[in-house]
């Protein structure tokens, strides 16, 4: 249980790190496919952090190398690729459907919450399988 309420509420930074980029960076470009580079840049924003902070409260990772990290890293990438989609799809999906960015922000927080309930078992198995150091 209490690996649970620590992995939502790291996945609730995570979101906020996600969706507060993008909400910045909507903020300081309007041009052409800024929804599009939003959702792009929330998204690696969201990784980044999802990723340092999995590593070290919630599977306890500590990599050989640096080159060790950058491994668990891609591998973490990848299965992330499939989430993702989930992600976008909710995201784009309210986006066209309502129109308004508090509905697509909706909709992105949506998809990540079913992205990241599915991202965390997808990395139980294949990514932080081995411990690294201890």
């Amino acid at each position: 249980m209490k690996l649970a309420i620590t992995y939502a509420i790291l996945a609730l930074i995570a979101t906020a790190a996600n969706i507060g980029a993008q909400d910045f960076f909507i903020r300081v470009y309007s041009g052409a496919y800024d929804v599009l580079l939003s959702v792009a840049i929330g998204t690696g924003v969201g990784l980044v952090v999802k990723y340092v902070l999995d590593k070290r409260y919630i599977f306890n990772f500590r990599a050989r190398s640096v080159a060790h990290d950058g491994q668990v890293f891609t591998l973490y990438v990848l299965m992330g690729v499939a989430t993702t989609l989930i992600f976008w799809g909710f995201e784009f999906g309210f986006h066209y459907l309502f129109g308004t960015k508090e509905m697509r922000y909706l909709g992105g927080v949506i998809g990540l919450a079913i992205g990241y309930l599915t991202k965390y078992h997808l990395d139980k198995r294949f990514v932080f399988r081995d411990k690294g150091e201890s």
